[in-house]
């Protein structure tokens, strides 16, 4: 069948059973196999094995860049990638006819829903996205009953390589925060991510400072509240995120659920 990805205005034949997968965005590959269908995953970028335990598919890149050799090798049916800044690989390999889709990046938990879904169809198996989709709304209705009492406000500092950000309204790591029972400090600010000022963010005073850093990037978080001079003015509650499932906050798969039960936990101590 003939499908179209919209984000890249690129059309391809489809299998009607796509066997042959290569996956190069993390939270695509682990929603695949907790759907069941991680049989049909040939390819995989160097982040997903962080999130699917014993992951043995060949590595074919990373976020940006892959080995073209391999990838032609695996004869994929489908490749799948994310918008935002991996959508220029997805032009490059459109331009070439290569089976690609892209998926948007999700601006809420209903963006991920959503991406789940579609990703099923594409296999044709939706019965097993909605499985998924059905036990994370379980979850997430788990999780906002068990949440404190008193929300907590909650400043999110992203460290993506040497780029400082943090998130406004519309990027799904708010809903990551909130079901863990926060509320990030910039939760109306029309764009999902922002340089953050910090004078502002001092004028907020929120009760925890929720840093994330990759390994090729760490890092001092304890150092920057003393630079800043937070321990002393308002004393945030430090909690570092990082790539490990579970307590990665950046990351929009199945175990981002994982990640805000720890969140809870830490909201909790306080």
């Amino acid at each position: 069948m003939e499908i179209h990805s919209e984000l890249l205005d690129h059309r391809f034949q489809l299998p009607a059973r796509c066997e042959r997968v290569i996956c190069l965005t993390s939270g695509t590959t682990e929603a695949l196999f907790e759907m069941g269908c991680g049989d049909c995953v040939v390819g995989v970028s160097e982040y997903c094995p962080r999130y699917v335990p014993d992951l043995d598919r060949p590595i074919v890149g990373d976020y940006l860049r892959v080995d073209e050799k391999v990838l032609t090798d695996l004869k994929p049916d489908l490749i799948l990638i994310a918008g935002g800044i991996q959508r220029s690989l997805g032009l490059k390999f459109a331009r070439k006819g290569l089976p690609v889709y892209a998926l948007p990046l999700p601006n809420s938990m209903y963006g991920i829903l959503e991406n789940i879904l579609t990703t099923a169809a594409l296999l044709d198996r939706l019965a097993c996205g909605r499985q998924l989709v059905d036990k994370m709304k379980r979850r997430m209705g788990n999780l906002e009953r068990t949440a404190p009492a008193r929300r907590i406000s909650v400043y999110a500092e992203l460290w993506l390589g040497k780029h400082l950000r943090t998130i406004g309204g519309t990027s799904f790591i708010h809903d990551t925060i909130a079901l863990a029972g926060g509320t990030p400090i910039f939760q109306d600010h029309r764009n999902a991510y922002i340089k953050p000022c910090l004078d502002e963010v001092a004028r907020h005073r929120p009760e925890v400072f929720l840093g994330f850093s990759e390994p090729e990037y760490p890092v001092d978080f304890p150092g920057l509240l003393k630079e800043r001079g937070w321990d002393r003015s308002f004393k945030p509650a430090l909690i570092e995120s990082n790539v490990q499932r579970g307590q990665n906050i950046i990351h929009d798969g199945f175990s981002m659920l994982e990640t805000a039960s720890w969140l809870q936990k830490e909201f909790q101590k306080l």
